[in-house]
């Protein structure tokens, strides 16, 4: 097998790299500077614009969530009875949930080569545990919300 030298590209490049050697004029350069200054400063000024968007967007959703918070105290004022009623819900349904998460774990480690192996076993076992567990969890956040919440000065 013969390599024809000629048809392949170099792989090397000579760079010339001696001490001295002034690849741009100091005009240039100064021109150069003042593009980059100009750059900075319009990357600078897109950023003040950035972060007073961002605090527009922060006060918008801080206003919102304080909005939706005092809605939910003047609820719970209006209704003391059934805040506590889903506290004690809240408290009852997040034990059942333990369980509810016991037997799923249970049911994972006893059948693990299963579910792995089979996609049967895995469709069974989502379809067993997942909506209900989906359903719960919402609930319970549900009631977490509305519940009231202790007095600390009480506790």
């Amino acid at each position: 097998m013969s390599h024809d030298s000629h048809s392949a590209p170099a792989l090397f490049t000579q760079v010339d790299i001696t001490a001295g050697a002034q690849l741009t004029r100091p005009r240039d350069s100064q021109d150069s500077a003042e593009e980059q200054v100009g750059l900075l400063r319009s990357i600078l000024a897109a950023q003040d614009r950035q972060n007073e968007i961002l605090e527009e967007l922060v006060n918008q959703l801080g206003a919102a969530q304080r909005q939706r918070s005092a809605e939910l105290g003047q609820w719970k004022q209006a209704n003391p009875e059934l805040a506590r009623g889903c506290r004690l819900a809240a408290e009852a349904l997040s034990q059942v949930q333990v369980e509810f998460l016991n037997t799923m774990t249970r049911e994972i480690n006893e059948n693990v080569d299963a579910l792995m192996e089979g996609e049967f076993m895995l469709n069974e076992f989502v379809d067993r545990f997942g909506p209900r567990l989906a359903h719960l969890n919402g609930v319970l956040q549900i009631l977490a919300q509305l519940s009231s919440t202790p007095n600390p000065a009480n506790t």
